[in-house]
């Protein structure tokens, strides 16, 4: 049994997903982000596969966001990529790891089953977003695949794929999906919830969805 690794930030207003707020406001982008943690958690806690909370900035009392008991660890690290690279290494013992974002609530749970799988004859699992990123990575070991790497830029999982070749270590590529960057892609995560018998279930998010239309 692997463990899913979620890697999120506080909802402070003003300090998530500052695309999305240039668009709709800071007040709505914290709302929609913090509709994502519910969800997720909604999905995940307490489900078949463990759940490890890793937070940002980590003097925040992010547990008081999320059902009692949660499992949830401060981030390290000056960047993202440290950050990422420094959970792998921390919860190695936790192994396999699936790590995604809260960006993309919409993740199939089909594809975190997939990922584990895979990791039986491959080193790094990637699930690609559309924007060039990726929603997911997962490995049995904590392969240093984000060094030199910057976040948030729409090379990032094409580096990291050649970041993992030079190694000589296996990439498996799950379906590429979208994350939740900018207006454009909360319109797609709506007409997917609206027409896709298969999407999973985003009560909160359809709730702050609603009073945005």
């Amino acid at each position: 049994m692997g463990t899913l690794v979620i890697m999120a930030r506080y909802p402070e207003l003003g300090r998530v997903k500052s695309r999305l707020a240039a668009e709709l406001g800071a007040p709505a982008a914290r709302d929609l982000y913090r509709a994502f943690l519910d969800d997720l958690a909604a999905r995940f806690v307490g489900g078949p596969i463990p759940v490890v909370w890793m937070f940002h900035p980590p003097d925040r009392d992010f547990a008081a966001l999320l059902p009692s008991g949660a499992d949830c660890q401060p981030q390290h690290g000056a960047n993202l990529g440290e950050r990422m690279h420094e959970a792998f290494r921390r919860l190695a013992n936790c192994a396999p790891l699936i790590m995604i974002g809260t960006d993309s609530p919409h993740i199939r749970s089909a594809w975190i089953v997939e990922a584990e799988q895979r990791l039986g004859d491959h080193d790094v699992v990637l699930g690609p977003c559309d924007d060039g990123g990726y929603y997911l990575i997962a490995m049995n070991h904590p392969h240093d695949v984000f060094s030199g790497i910057v976040m948030g830029t729409s090379h990032v999982c094409a580096q990291t794929i050649e970041k993992a070749a030079r190694q000589g270590l296996r990439v498996h590529l799950l379906p590429s999906s979208f994350d939740i960057d900018a207006g454009k892609d909360v319109r797609a995560l709506q007409r997917q919830l609206d027409s896709d018998p298969d999407a999973p279930r985003l009560p909160a998010t359809l709730a702050v969805l609603a009073r945005l239309r």
